[in-house]
Protein backbone atom coordinates (compact mmCIF):
# COMPACT_ATOMS: atom_id res chain seq x y z
CA UNK A 1 0.00 0.00 0.00
CA UNK A 2 1.33 3.41 -0.99
CA UNK A 3 1.60 5.49 2.20
CA UNK A 4 1.94 9.23 1.79
CA UNK A 5 2.01 11.41 -1.30
CA UNK A 6 2.41 15.12 -1.94
CA UNK A 7 -1.04 15.56 -3.50
CA UNK A 8 -2.88 14.04 -0.54
CA UNK A 9 -3.47 16.95 1.80
CA UNK A 10 -4.75 16.17 5.28
CA UNK A 11 -6.96 17.84 7.85
CA UNK A 12 -3.97 18.62 10.08
CA UNK A 13 -5.89 17.14 13.02
CA UNK A 14 -3.86 16.22 16.09
CA UNK A 15 -3.89 12.66 17.48
CA UNK A 16 -6.26 13.84 20.23
CA UNK A 17 -8.56 15.44 17.65
CA UNK A 18 -8.64 12.24 15.62
CA UNK A 19 -9.47 10.16 18.69
CA UNK A 20 -12.35 12.55 19.44
CA UNK A 21 -13.60 12.28 15.85
CA UNK A 22 -13.36 8.48 15.88
CA UNK A 23 -15.40 8.31 19.08
CA UNK A 24 -17.95 10.85 17.82
CA UNK A 25 -18.68 9.09 14.54
CA UNK A 26 -18.76 5.68 16.23
CA UNK A 27 -21.29 6.99 18.75
CA UNK A 28 -23.52 7.98 15.83
CA UNK A 29 -23.10 4.60 14.16
CA UNK A 30 -24.09 2.76 17.31
CA UNK A 31 -26.99 5.11 18.07
CA UNK A 32 -28.43 4.36 14.63
CA UNK A 33 -28.13 0.59 14.91
CA UNK A 34 -28.09 -0.70 18.48
CA UNK A 35 -31.89 -0.54 18.86
CA UNK A 36 -32.53 -2.62 15.75
CA UNK A 37 -33.75 -6.18 16.17
CA UNK A 38 -31.78 -9.11 14.81
CA UNK A 39 -34.21 -9.32 11.91
CA UNK A 40 -33.80 -5.59 11.19
CA UNK A 41 -30.02 -5.94 11.23
CA UNK A 42 -30.38 -8.25 8.23
CA UNK A 43 -33.47 -6.87 6.49
CA UNK A 44 -34.78 -8.05 3.13
CA UNK A 45 -32.65 -8.08 0.00
CA UNK A 46 -32.74 -4.71 -1.79
CA UNK A 47 -30.56 -3.48 -4.62
CA UNK A 48 -30.11 -0.05 -3.04
CA UNK A 49 -29.03 -0.94 0.52
CA UNK A 50 -26.85 -3.43 2.38
CA UNK A 51 -27.73 -5.60 5.35
CA UNK A 52 -27.08 -3.36 8.37
CA UNK A 53 -25.01 -6.11 9.99
CA UNK A 54 -22.78 -6.28 6.92
CA UNK A 55 -22.51 -2.49 6.82
CA UNK A 56 -21.27 -2.38 10.42
CA UNK A 57 -18.58 -4.96 9.75
CA UNK A 58 -17.57 -3.14 6.57
CA UNK A 59 -17.13 0.13 8.48
CA UNK A 60 -14.79 -1.52 10.97
CA UNK A 61 -12.96 -3.42 8.22
CA UNK A 62 -12.34 -0.19 6.29
CA UNK A 63 -10.81 1.45 9.36
CA UNK A 64 -8.65 -1.59 9.99
CA UNK A 65 -7.59 -1.99 6.37
CA UNK A 66 -6.31 1.55 5.96
CA UNK A 67 -5.10 2.59 9.42
CA UNK A 68 -4.03 -0.62 11.20
CA UNK A 69 -3.00 -2.83 8.31
CA UNK A 70 -2.02 -0.23 5.73
CA UNK A 71 -0.46 2.58 7.73
CA UNK A 72 0.73 0.55 10.74
CA UNK A 73 1.52 -2.75 9.03
CA UNK A 74 -0.54 -4.88 11.43
CA UNK A 75 -1.85 -8.35 10.60
CA UNK A 76 -5.61 -8.77 9.95
CA UNK A 77 -7.73 -9.10 13.09
CA UNK A 78 -10.11 -11.47 11.29
CA UNK A 79 -8.41 -13.71 8.75
CA UNK A 80 -11.44 -13.91 6.46
CA UNK A 81 -12.30 -10.21 6.82
CA UNK A 82 -11.41 -9.32 3.23
CA UNK A 83 -13.72 -12.05 1.93
CA UNK A 84 -16.57 -10.68 4.04
CA UNK A 85 -16.34 -6.90 3.87
CA UNK A 86 -14.22 -5.70 0.94
CA UNK A 87 -16.94 -3.87 -0.98
CA UNK A 88 -14.81 -3.79 -4.14
CA UNK A 89 -14.74 -7.58 -4.33
CA UNK A 90 -17.80 -8.87 -2.43
CA UNK A 91 -20.80 -8.75 -4.81
CA UNK A 92 -23.76 -6.85 -3.41
CA UNK A 93 -26.28 -9.66 -3.83
CA UNK A 94 -24.10 -12.10 -1.84
CA UNK A 95 -23.97 -9.95 1.30
CA UNK A 96 -27.19 -11.47 2.69
CA UNK A 97 -25.70 -14.96 2.44
CA UNK A 98 -22.30 -14.52 4.10
CA UNK A 99 -21.36 -16.22 7.35
CA UNK A 100 -20.98 -12.92 9.18
CA UNK A 101 -20.14 -12.57 12.88
CA UNK A 102 -23.30 -12.14 14.93
CA UNK A 103 -24.39 -8.89 16.59
CA UNK A 104 -22.04 -9.24 19.56
CA UNK A 105 -19.15 -10.34 17.37
CA UNK A 106 -19.62 -7.46 14.95
CA UNK A 107 -19.82 -4.78 17.64
CA UNK A 108 -16.86 -6.46 19.36
CA UNK A 109 -14.83 -6.22 16.15
CA UNK A 110 -15.70 -2.53 15.84
CA UNK A 111 -14.63 -1.89 19.43
CA UNK A 112 -11.38 -3.82 18.95
CA UNK A 113 -10.42 -1.79 15.88
CA UNK A 114 -11.22 1.49 17.64
CA UNK A 115 -9.20 0.56 20.75
CA UNK A 116 -6.18 -0.28 18.59
CA UNK A 117 -6.53 2.96 16.64
CA UNK A 118 -6.59 4.95 19.87
CA UNK A 119 -3.54 3.09 21.15
CA UNK A 120 -1.58 3.85 17.98
CA UNK A 121 -2.63 7.49 17.94
CA UNK A 122 -1.35 7.78 21.51
CA UNK A 123 2.13 7.04 20.19
CA UNK A 124 2.24 9.90 17.68
CA UNK A 125 1.28 10.61 14.10
CA UNK A 126 2.78 11.72 10.79
CA UNK A 127 1.05 13.32 7.81
CA UNK A 128 1.11 10.15 5.72
CA UNK A 129 -0.74 8.22 8.42
CA UNK A 130 -3.07 11.14 9.23
CA UNK A 131 -4.41 10.92 5.69
CA UNK A 132 -5.74 7.40 6.30
CA UNK A 133 -7.43 8.36 9.54
CA UNK A 134 -9.05 11.32 7.75
CA UNK A 135 -10.22 8.96 5.00
CA UNK A 136 -11.57 6.31 7.37
CA UNK A 137 -13.45 8.79 9.55
CA UNK A 138 -15.13 10.36 6.53
CA UNK A 139 -15.95 6.95 5.15
CA UNK A 140 -17.80 6.19 8.38
CA UNK A 141 -19.48 9.62 8.17
CA UNK A 142 -20.90 8.54 4.80
CA UNK A 143 -22.15 5.27 6.22
CA UNK A 144 -23.80 7.09 9.13
CA UNK A 145 -25.84 9.03 6.59
CA UNK A 146 -26.56 5.81 4.68
CA UNK A 147 -27.64 4.05 7.88
CA UNK A 148 -30.06 6.92 8.49
CA UNK A 149 -31.77 6.73 5.12
CA UNK A 150 -31.68 2.93 5.33
CA UNK A 151 -33.90 3.22 8.42
CA UNK A 152 -36.33 5.22 6.29
CA UNK A 153 -36.14 2.75 3.40
CA UNK A 154 -36.78 -0.19 5.74
CA UNK A 155 -39.59 1.49 7.75
CA UNK A 156 -37.65 1.19 11.00
CA UNK A 157 -38.52 3.38 13.98
CA UNK A 158 -37.19 6.93 14.02
CA UNK A 159 -33.74 7.22 15.62
CA UNK A 160 -33.89 8.30 19.25
CA UNK A 161 -32.42 11.50 20.65
CA UNK A 162 -32.68 13.79 17.61
CA UNK A 163 -34.86 16.91 17.49
CA UNK A 164 -37.80 16.57 15.11
CA UNK A 165 -37.64 18.89 12.12
CA UNK A 166 -41.30 20.01 12.12
CA UNK A 167 -40.55 22.20 15.18
CA UNK A 168 -38.91 24.72 12.83
CA UNK A 169 -41.41 27.03 11.11
CA UNK A 170 -39.99 29.82 8.99
CA UNK A 171 -41.88 29.67 5.70
CA UNK A 172 -40.64 30.12 2.16
CA UNK A 173 -37.90 32.28 0.70
CA UNK A 174 -39.03 33.48 -2.69
CA UNK A 175 -37.11 34.91 -5.58
CA UNK A 176 -33.86 34.47 -7.43
CA UNK A 177 -30.36 35.68 -6.71
CA UNK A 178 -28.47 37.28 -9.58
CA UNK A 179 -24.94 35.92 -10.01
CA UNK A 180 -22.67 37.79 -12.44
CA UNK A 181 -20.63 35.90 -14.97
CA UNK A 182 -16.90 35.63 -15.14
CA UNK A 183 -14.09 33.24 -14.38
CA UNK A 184 -14.63 30.63 -11.66
CA UNK A 185 -12.19 28.12 -10.21
CA UNK A 186 -14.20 24.91 -9.91
CA UNK A 187 -12.91 22.27 -7.54
CA UNK A 188 -10.66 22.13 -4.48
CA UNK A 189 -7.15 23.19 -3.57
CA UNK A 190 -4.63 21.65 -1.20
CA UNK A 191 -5.16 24.54 1.22
CA UNK A 192 -8.64 23.18 2.05
CA UNK A 193 -7.28 20.20 3.97
CA UNK A 194 -8.46 16.67 3.31
CA UNK A 195 -10.28 16.37 -0.01
CA UNK A 196 -11.43 13.51 -2.23
CA UNK A 197 -9.80 12.63 -5.54
CA UNK A 198 -12.74 13.71 -7.72
CA UNK A 199 -12.38 17.30 -6.41
CA UNK A 200 -8.84 17.64 -7.76
CA UNK A 201 -7.94 20.15 -8.73
CA UNK A 202 -9.45 23.63 -8.85
CA UNK A 203 -9.41 24.79 -12.46
CA UNK A 204 -10.65 27.79 -14.40
CA UNK A 205 -14.07 27.73 -16.01
CA UNK A 206 -16.15 30.55 -17.47
CA UNK A 207 -19.71 31.24 -16.38
CA UNK A 208 -22.32 33.38 -18.06
CA UNK A 209 -24.48 35.51 -15.73
CA UNK A 210 -27.34 33.49 -14.26
CA UNK A 211 -30.17 33.65 -11.78
CA UNK A 212 -30.57 30.95 -9.14
CA UNK A 213 -33.32 30.41 -6.58
CA UNK A 214 -32.53 31.73 -3.14
CA UNK A 215 -33.94 28.54 -1.65
CA UNK A 216 -34.53 24.91 -2.46
CA UNK A 217 -37.87 23.77 -3.91
CA UNK A 218 -40.40 23.11 -1.13
CA UNK A 219 -42.91 20.35 -0.57
CA UNK A 220 -45.74 22.74 -1.43
CA UNK A 221 -44.07 23.80 -4.67
CA UNK A 222 -43.49 20.20 -5.65
CA UNK A 223 -47.04 19.28 -4.67
CA UNK A 224 -48.33 21.79 -7.23
CA UNK A 225 -46.56 19.78 -9.93
CA UNK A 226 -48.05 16.53 -8.64
CA UNK A 227 -51.56 18.04 -8.47
CA UNK A 228 -51.21 19.43 -12.00
CA UNK A 229 -50.73 15.88 -13.30
CA UNK A 230 -47.00 16.31 -13.77
CA UNK A 231 -46.24 12.63 -13.28
CA UNK A 232 -48.64 11.72 -16.10
CA UNK A 233 -47.58 14.37 -18.61
CA UNK A 234 -44.98 12.95 -21.00
CA UNK A 235 -43.66 16.31 -22.19
CA UNK A 236 -42.16 17.11 -18.79
CA UNK A 237 -39.94 14.03 -18.72
CA UNK A 238 -36.73 13.07 -20.47
CA UNK A 239 -36.77 9.73 -22.27
CA UNK A 240 -34.93 7.87 -19.46
CA UNK A 241 -36.98 9.76 -16.88
CA UNK A 242 -40.25 8.68 -18.48
CA UNK A 243 -38.99 5.10 -18.71
CA UNK A 244 -38.23 5.21 -14.98
CA UNK A 245 -41.67 6.70 -14.18
CA UNK A 246 -43.45 4.10 -16.27
CA UNK A 247 -41.49 1.20 -14.78
CA UNK A 248 -42.24 2.35 -11.22
CA UNK A 249 -45.76 3.61 -11.95
CA UNK A 250 -44.74 6.69 -9.97
CA UNK A 251 -47.47 9.23 -9.23
CA UNK A 252 -45.71 11.30 -6.53
CA UNK A 253 -42.49 11.22 -4.47
CA UNK A 254 -41.80 7.79 -3.08
CA UNK A 255 -42.85 8.31 0.55
CA UNK A 256 -45.81 10.62 -0.07
CA UNK A 257 -49.20 9.13 0.69
CA UNK A 258 -52.28 9.83 -1.47
CA UNK A 259 -53.76 13.23 -0.64
CA UNK A 260 -56.77 12.96 1.70
CA UNK A 261 -59.11 15.72 2.85
CA UNK A 262 -56.89 18.32 1.20
CA UNK A 263 -53.82 17.20 3.18
CA UNK A 264 -50.58 15.65 1.98
CA UNK A 265 -48.90 13.20 4.33
CA UNK A 266 -45.79 11.09 4.05
CA UNK A 267 -44.24 8.05 5.67
CA UNK A 268 -41.52 9.25 8.02
CA UNK A 269 -39.67 6.13 9.11
CA UNK A 270 -42.59 3.89 10.13
CA UNK A 271 -45.15 6.61 10.95
CA UNK A 272 -47.41 8.70 8.76
CA UNK A 273 -47.08 12.46 9.31
CA UNK A 274 -48.33 15.68 7.68
CA UNK A 275 -46.02 16.99 4.99
CA UNK A 276 -44.47 20.30 6.08
CA UNK A 277 -45.37 22.63 3.18
CA UNK A 278 -42.39 24.98 3.45
CA UNK A 279 -39.71 22.38 4.15
CA UNK A 280 -37.39 21.44 1.32
CA UNK A 281 -38.68 18.55 -0.73
CA UNK A 282 -36.51 15.48 -0.15
CA UNK A 283 -36.43 11.92 -1.49
CA UNK A 284 -36.87 12.96 -5.11
CA UNK A 285 -34.55 11.65 -7.79
CA UNK A 286 -32.86 13.52 -10.61
CA UNK A 287 -35.56 12.51 -13.09
CA UNK A 288 -38.25 13.99 -10.84
CA UNK A 289 -36.25 17.18 -10.28
CA UNK A 290 -35.69 17.56 -14.01
CA UNK A 291 -39.40 17.00 -14.74
CA UNK A 292 -40.40 19.63 -12.18
CA UNK A 293 -38.01 22.09 -13.84
CA UNK A 294 -39.53 21.46 -17.27
CA UNK A 295 -43.01 21.98 -15.84
CA UNK A 296 -41.98 25.19 -14.05
CA UNK A 297 -39.91 26.45 -17.01
CA UNK A 298 -36.77 26.38 -14.91
CA UNK A 299 -33.57 24.33 -15.00
CA UNK A 300 -31.11 22.71 -12.64
CA UNK A 301 -27.83 24.57 -12.06
CA UNK A 302 -24.54 23.15 -13.25
CA UNK A 303 -22.21 22.25 -10.43
CA UNK A 304 -20.01 25.24 -11.35
CA UNK A 305 -23.01 27.58 -11.09
CA UNK A 306 -24.02 26.00 -7.80
CA UNK A 307 -20.53 26.40 -6.37
CA UNK A 308 -20.16 30.00 -7.53
CA UNK A 309 -23.56 30.92 -6.01
CA UNK A 310 -22.58 29.23 -2.76
CA UNK A 311 -19.06 30.52 -2.11
CA UNK A 312 -18.39 33.14 -4.74
CA UNK A 313 -18.45 36.90 -4.25
CA UNK A 314 -19.21 39.75 -6.64
CA UNK A 315 -16.47 42.12 -7.69
CA UNK A 316 -16.68 45.65 -6.30
CA UNK A 317 -18.62 46.92 -9.31
CA UNK A 318 -20.99 43.94 -9.23
CA UNK A 319 -20.52 43.16 -12.92
CA UNK A 320 -18.45 39.98 -12.57
CA UNK A 321 -17.36 37.33 -10.13
CA UNK A 322 -14.48 38.29 -7.91
CA UNK A 323 -11.52 35.97 -7.66
CA UNK A 324 -12.26 35.19 -4.01
CA UNK A 325 -13.78 31.97 -2.69
CA UNK A 326 -15.33 31.80 0.74
CA UNK A 327 -14.68 28.71 2.82
CA UNK A 328 -18.41 28.49 3.62
CA UNK A 329 -21.33 30.36 2.03
CA UNK A 330 -21.60 32.72 5.01
CA UNK A 331 -17.84 33.26 5.41
CA UNK A 332 -14.94 31.62 7.22
CA UNK A 333 -16.71 30.56 10.42
CA UNK A 334 -17.24 26.79 10.69
CA UNK A 335 -20.90 25.72 10.55
CA UNK A 336 -23.07 25.61 13.63
CA UNK A 337 -26.82 25.40 14.21
CA UNK A 338 -27.29 29.03 13.10
CA UNK A 339 -25.74 28.26 9.72
CA UNK A 340 -26.75 24.77 8.70
CA UNK A 341 -29.03 21.83 9.40
CA UNK A 342 -26.08 19.42 9.53
CA UNK A 343 -24.84 16.75 11.92
CA UNK A 344 -28.38 15.76 12.96
CA UNK A 345 -29.28 19.24 14.20
CA UNK A 346 -32.79 18.06 13.23
CA UNK A 347 -34.01 14.71 12.00
CA UNK A 348 -35.43 15.99 8.76
CA UNK A 349 -35.57 18.93 6.38
CA UNK A 350 -36.57 22.26 7.91
CA UNK A 351 -38.33 25.22 6.28
CA UNK A 352 -36.27 26.75 3.50
CA UNK A 353 -36.69 30.23 4.97
CA UNK A 354 -34.93 29.26 8.20
CA UNK A 355 -31.30 29.99 9.10
CA UNK A 356 -30.84 33.47 7.67
CA UNK A 357 -27.26 33.27 8.91
CA UNK A 358 -26.54 30.72 6.19
CA UNK A 359 -26.94 33.19 3.31
CA UNK A 360 -24.22 33.33 0.69
CA UNK A 361 -22.82 36.58 -0.69
CA UNK A 362 -25.62 36.49 -3.29
CA UNK A 363 -28.38 35.79 -0.78
CA UNK A 364 -28.80 32.05 -1.39
CA UNK A 365 -29.91 30.28 1.79
CA UNK A 366 -29.12 26.81 3.15
CA UNK A 367 -26.70 25.83 0.41
CA UNK A 368 -25.01 23.71 3.04
CA UNK A 369 -27.16 21.24 4.96
CA UNK A 370 -30.88 20.41 5.04
CA UNK A 371 -30.87 18.48 1.76
CA UNK A 372 -28.41 17.48 -0.94
CA UNK A 373 -29.17 19.34 -4.16
CA UNK A 374 -29.14 17.75 -7.58
CA UNK A 375 -27.25 19.59 -10.31
CA UNK A 376 -27.46 19.14 -14.07
CA UNK A 377 -23.84 17.97 -14.22
CA UNK A 378 -22.77 14.45 -15.01
CA UNK A 379 -20.26 12.98 -12.58
CA UNK A 380 -17.06 13.10 -14.62
CA UNK A 381 -13.39 13.51 -13.66
CA UNK A 382 -11.74 16.89 -13.77
CA UNK A 383 -8.83 17.22 -16.18
CA UNK A 384 -5.71 15.36 -15.09
CA UNK A 385 -7.62 13.14 -12.67
CA UNK A 386 -5.73 10.36 -10.93
CA UNK A 387 -7.23 8.13 -8.25
CA UNK A 388 -6.18 8.32 -4.63
CA UNK A 389 -5.29 5.09 -2.75
CA UNK A 390 -8.97 4.16 -2.38
CA UNK A 391 -9.13 3.70 -6.13
CA UNK A 392 -12.76 2.57 -6.23
CA UNK A 393 -14.10 5.69 -4.54
CA UNK A 394 -14.67 7.66 -7.76
CA UNK A 395 -13.19 6.01 -10.84
CA UNK A 396 -15.73 3.18 -11.38
CA UNK A 397 -18.68 5.61 -11.24
CA UNK A 398 -17.70 8.30 -13.73
CA UNK A 399 -20.23 8.75 -16.49
CA UNK A 400 -23.05 6.89 -14.71
CA UNK A 401 -24.13 9.35 -12.04
CA UNK A 402 -25.23 12.95 -11.46
CA UNK A 403 -23.47 15.40 -9.14
CA UNK A 404 -25.15 16.64 -5.96
CA UNK A 405 -23.88 19.43 -3.75
CA UNK A 406 -24.44 20.84 -0.29
CA UNK A 407 -25.19 18.08 2.23
CA UNK A 408 -28.27 17.04 4.17
CA UNK A 409 -29.36 17.02 7.79
CA UNK A 410 -27.63 13.67 8.45
CA UNK A 411 -24.40 14.74 6.74
CA UNK A 412 -21.26 15.46 8.75
CA UNK A 413 -19.70 18.91 8.38
CA UNK A 414 -16.52 17.01 7.51
CA UNK A 415 -18.28 15.87 4.33
CA UNK A 416 -20.57 18.80 3.51
CA UNK A 417 -17.94 21.23 2.31
CA UNK A 418 -19.03 23.45 -0.58
CA UNK A 419 -16.64 21.80 -3.05
CA UNK A 420 -17.53 18.21 -2.08
CA UNK A 421 -19.03 16.29 -5.02
CA UNK A 422 -21.63 13.74 -4.04
CA UNK A 423 -22.87 11.44 -6.78
CA UNK A 424 -25.80 9.09 -7.30
CA UNK A 425 -27.54 7.51 -10.25
CA UNK A 426 -30.45 9.64 -11.49
CA UNK A 427 -33.04 7.08 -10.40
CA UNK A 428 -32.09 7.10 -6.70
CA UNK A 429 -34.98 8.49 -4.65
CA UNK A 430 -34.07 6.88 -1.33
CA UNK A 431 -31.31 9.36 -0.45
CA UNK A 432 -31.59 12.79 1.16
CA UNK A 433 -31.81 14.70 -2.09
CA UNK A 434 -33.81 17.71 -3.24
CA UNK A 435 -32.96 20.58 -5.57
CA UNK A 436 -32.93 24.32 -6.27
CA UNK A 437 -33.36 25.79 -9.71
CA UNK A 438 -32.12 28.43 -12.10
CA UNK A 439 -34.00 30.72 -14.42
CA UNK A 440 -33.84 29.36 -18.01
Amino acid sequence: MDIGHADRPTSGASPADLVAQLREVRHRTRRLTEDLSSAELWGPYLEIVNPVLWELGHIAWFHEYWTLRGAAGRAPLIERGDRLWDSSNVPHKTRWHLDLPDRAGTYGYMADVLARQEDLLGRGLDDATRYYYDLSIRHEDMHVEALTYMRQTSSNAAPAGIASAPSVRAGDLAGDAAVPGGSWRLGSTASEGFIFDNEKWAHETTLAPFRIARAAVTNAQFAAFVEAGGYRTREFWSDPGWAWRESRKAERPIYWQPKRDGLWTWRRYRDEEPLAPHAAVVFVNWFEADAWCRWARRRLPTEAEWEAAAIGEPAADGTRLAGRRRRWPWGETPPDATHANLDFAFDGAIDVGALAGSDSAFGCRQMIGNTWEWTSSDFEPFGGFSPDPYVDYSRPWFGTRKVLRGGGWATSARIARPAYRNFFTPDRNDVFAGFRTCAP
